[in-house]
């Protein structure tokens, strides 16, 4: 059982050295734990900083302190709060939060602040989990889903979405409570209506939470082709690294390569594949199988062709219809003509390469040279371009809550799609309103808000009762 009366404390930094740590205390009695902690200010009056020297006993002695009070319930917990700012030494810090332990502060549990914050309205469940998003971000993407998570991006839609459901149901609930009232109840056609616009927008949010993953998922980059297309070349330059076997002789690549590391700060996962091919024997066909297998789960494709073949437009066309018709939904592919440092082709960059992404269009050819490293600025910076582009319209704010919500939004989904069949077929409002009910309280599991009560508010609060 948690007590949120009682003032707990903890190492809010990083426990590895450091210049500087933090040591944090919320909770009612956060004033009265300094003073025993001798950690008080020079004067009557206490300043929300001053500074403080704490005597930690021996062997650590005096310690020079900064302190940070907020002494009302504006903090980030929505309680009286403080911060010790001192040395990044893990014995001062371990000091520190004994010594506020012996003045009767309790060890705070994991995460025990963000659900304070959360309990005092702070908070939604999705803007406490986008702080731990912040914190796991392995890269500048992941940083930048989980902030925008943390500004109430994901729980705005989702909360804008349950108000329409509250709304509603009190519309349809009015007509059954108050029918002998002179009221204006909705039309079922209008219930209809709203809430086919509301399951539209949750299927998509759905699919969004499950295609994003996670705030830190990588983005997997898997290169595609024939065989001798300069696939693992391209990979090796494009990760930096020298994973993948290089060779003259076609069919180097049997297996599939997978490699981490980050592209300009981004996390994504190369993957290199066996050349397209049509072999009969046993290995050729488990090869093409596991390749098929990676190329549908990818994120970003690269679909490489030797630019300097004599049959460079049909291969190519040949390469765009495969490409039509395998993958997931909403993977991007992009195709990229290889060794364009011995090709003829008049699309072939210059020895300067252009450091404009590539248009937005699947048509759009890129050609490169691992080599010579033309054109491989504009083939990053394409790749990095989509995969924001994407995520920013088709995820939008959903990061880092896709296990917990998933489940949540596709039981509110069916629950809508269940009403709308209900209204259609004229079964009573009163099952209609029982499973909008079961949605708007599937989307307040998902945001962390109780819908009862405010149901009734809306009813009540819009008609005038008796009249």
């Amino acid at each position: 059982m948690w007590d949120f009366d009682e003032t707990i404390v903890a190492i809010a930094s990083p426990t590895s050295p450091a210049p500087r740590g933090i040591v944090r205390l919320s909770g009612t009695s956060v004033l009265e734990i300094l003073d025993r902690m001798g950690i008080s200010p020079a004067n009557q009056v206490r300043p929300s900083r001053y500074p403080a020297a704490v005597d930690l006993g021996v062997p650590l002695g005096m310690v020079d302190v900064d302190v940070m009070v907020w002494p009302t319930p504006r903090s980030y917990t929505g309680q009286p709060s403080a911060e010790l700012h001192t040395f990044g030494s893990l014995p001062l810090l371990t000091g520190l939060t004994e010594l506020a332990a012996h003045a009767g502060a309790r060890a705070a549990r994991p995460g025990e602040f963000t659900m304070r914050a959360f309990l005092a309205g702070r908070l939604d469940l999705t803007q406490a989990e986008a702080v731990l998003g912040v914190i796991d971000a392995e890269g500048r993407g992941s940083l930048d889903h989980a902030l925008r998570q943390l500004s109430g991006n994901l729980s705005k839609p989702l909360e804008q979405m349950r108000s329409t459901l509250l709304n509603l149901i009190a519309d349809v609930e009015a007509g059954l409570d108050f029918v002998d009232e002179d009221i204006e109840f909705v039309s079922d056609e209008t219930v209809v209506q709203r809430l086919t616009e509301i399951s539209e927008t949750l299927r998509l949010t759905a699919e969004a939470m499950r295609q994003r993953g996670g705030t830190t998922s990588r983005a997997t980059i898997i290169l595609r082709g024939e065989p001798n297309a300069g696939k693992s070349r391209l990979l090796n330059r494009l990760s930096e690294s020298d994973t993948a076997i290089v060779a003259d002789v076609a069919g180097t690549t049997r297996d599939v390569v997978t490699l981490d590391t980050t592209l300009c700060g981004h996390p994504v996962r190369w993957v290199d594949t066996a050349g397209i091919e049509t072999g009969n024997d046993d290995i050729s066909r488990e090869s093409q199988d596991h390749a098929r297998r990676a190329s549908d789960e990818a994120d970003v494709r690269l679909w490489c062709i030797d630019s300097s073949r004599s049959d460079f437009d049909t291969a190519l066309t040949q390469l765009r219809h495969q490409a039509g018709t395998s993958g997931r939904t909403g993977v991007i592919d992009l195709f990229v003509a290889t060794k364009c440092d011995i090709s003829s082709l008049p699309t072939a960059p210059d020895s300067k390469p252009k450091q404009e992404p590539a248009s937005d269009s699947s048509d759009a050819l890129l050609t490169c040279s691992a080599l010579s490293d033309d054109g491989i600025e504009t083939l990053v910076q394409t790749v990095l371009q989509r995969l924001l582009d994407r995520d920013s319209e088709e995820h939008g704010s959903v990061v880092g809550t896709a296990a917990r919500c998933g489940q949540s939004l596709d039981q509110a989904h069916t629950s809508v799609l269940a009403a709308i069949e209900l209204t259609r077929h004229s079964q009573g409002h009163e099952f209609v309103s029982a499973e909008m009910r079961t949605a708007a309280q599937c989307l307040g599991e998902v945001t962390g808000a109780v819908y009862t009560d405010d149901i009734l508010d809306r009813v009540f609060g819009r008609f005038c009762i008796g009249k």
